[in-house]
């Protein structure tokens, strides 16, 4: 049945499975607000979802912390409560990238900008959770397999400013989504609010067209699904009982699944939760 009165908030939702996802909440009749960073893109996604419900598109670059912040300014002008959040935006680069703010990209809008969004946020979410049942509140992480190919972070250096490559910092800045959800989950307890992350698969989208060359022959050799697949198992967090149960999982398909034991480290995940906030504190 149509839930008009639940807002969800999809960030990267002007292609891909962000799209894919604000698509399939916005025909169960949630209020969908939706972020990209495209204008072009953004403008065709706006126009095509608002055919099937309820929603708002905002753009912004969330390389840029300035712009995440504004964009959560925005959302709190659009709604007083945030049931879920899919904290979606991301992807690879095809080189290295330093903000205006002097953050290297790849880091930047996969990490802090996820980070610094839900903690902006997080007066919504609290609001939301206390005239809603326990554990129907949740952030929602989208992270990848990638992130097992990064043994640790690397926490003298975390934008890899003495050596960088696209392929490492992709995988470190996976590995944060995870390292953060499970920290988060366990601030977050007792409050109602539920995270958890999810690993989307092989999904064909744009997100190889931005790395390198050498990743862009890898994505047409591969046989790549649907963004609608893993659109689906992020509706199915945000609605079924298993995704507010047990916080701080990792998931695939409709099911769990291990994260790496690195991605389980919970002094890790509170040591990256404080350097975050070092990092933010700086711009």
């Amino acid at each position: 049945m149509p839930d008009p009165d639940r807002t969800v908030v999809i960030t990267g939702a002007s292609s891909g499975i962000g799209k894919a996802s604000a698509g399939a909440f916005a025909r169960m009749g949630w209020h969908v607000i939706a972020t990209g960073r495209d204008p072009a893109r953004c403008d065709a996604a706006e126009a095509e979802l608002r055919t099937l419900g309820k929603v708002d598109f905002l753009r912004g670059d969330f390389a840029e912390m300035a712009d995440v912040r504004r964009v959560a300014g925005e959302i709190a002008a659009l709604t007083d409560r945030v049931h879920v959040l899919v904290n979606n935006a991301g992807g690879i680069r095809d080189g290295r990238y330093i903000s205006s703010e002097g953050l290297e990209a790849t880091f930047a809008a996969n990490h802090l900008a996820p980070f610094l969004l839900t903690r902006e946020l997080m007066p919504l979410l609290e609001r939301a959770a206390g005239d809603s049942p326990p554990g129907t509140v949740r952030v929602i992480a989208v992270s990848s397999l990638a992130h097992e190919q990064c043994p640790a972070m690397h926490w003298d250096d975390l934008m890899l400013s003495d050596r960088f490559a696209t392929g490492p910092a992709y995988c470190q800045a996976k590995l944060a989504n995870l390292l953060f959800t499970r920290e988060l989950d366990r601030r977050l307890s007792g409050t109602g609010i539920t995270a958890q992350a999810m690993h989307p698969g092989k999904v064909g989208s744009n997100f190889w067209t931005h790395g390198e060359a050498s990743l862009q022959a890898y994505g047409q050799g591969q046989d790549l699904i649907g963004p609608e697949q893993p659109a689906r198992t992020i509706v199915w967090l945000a609605t079924a009982a298993e995704g507010g149960a047990d916080g701080g999982r990792y998931f695939h398909d409709l099911a769990e699944i291990p994260a790496a034991p690195q991605a389980r480290d919970d002094a890790a995940a509170a040591r990256l939760w404080r350097e975050s906030e070092r990092i933010l504190d700086t711009v």
